[in-house]
C-alpha cells in the first residue's frame, strides 16, 4: 500500500512539473493545481493512519497527530485562493497580449 500511495504521489507530481514546463498559460495553472495536491496529499501521508485514537492528549497512551490535518486544511484554503489569483493573472494577460502563451509570443510561427 506504502508503494502504490508513493508511486501515485510521484506520477501526480510528474504531471505537475510536465502541465507546468507547457507554454500557455492555463495548462501552467492545472501543473501548479496538480502539485499542490500532490504536496497536501504528501503532507497527509506523513500523519498516519490511526485507528480509535483521540486527535488530543488524553489518558491513553495513543493519540493521532492533528498537526498534518491541520496543515493540509490551511493547504487546501491557500491553493484556492492562490489558484483563483492565477487564473485571474492569466485571463488578464490573455487580455493586454492577445495570446495565452506564458511569453505571449507564439512558437508555431502563426501571425496573431
Amino acid at each position: 500500500m506504502e508503494f502504490l500511495l508513493a508511486t501515485s504521489i510521484g506520477f501526480v507530481t510528474a504531471c505537475g512539473l510536465y502541465l507546468m514546463l507547457r507554454g500557455r498559460s492555463f495548462t501552467v495553472v492545472l501543473g501548479l493545481s496538480l502539485l499542490g495536491y500532490a504536496v497536501n496529499v504528501f503532507i497527509f501521508a506523513m500523519g498516519r493512519l490511526w485507528q480509535s485514537a483521540p486527535p488530543i492528549l488524553s489518558q491513553g497512551p495513543v493519540f493521532a497527530d492533528p498537526l498534518p490535518q491541520a496543515l493540509v486544511l490551511t493547504a487546501i484554503v491557500i491553493g484556492f485562493a492562490t489558484t483563483g489569483f492565477v487564473i485571474e493573472l492569466a485571463l488578464r494577460s490573455r487580455a493586454d497580449n492577445g495570446s495565452d502563451h506564458v511569453d505571449a509570443t507564439e512558437t508555431d510561427g502563426a501571425a496573431r
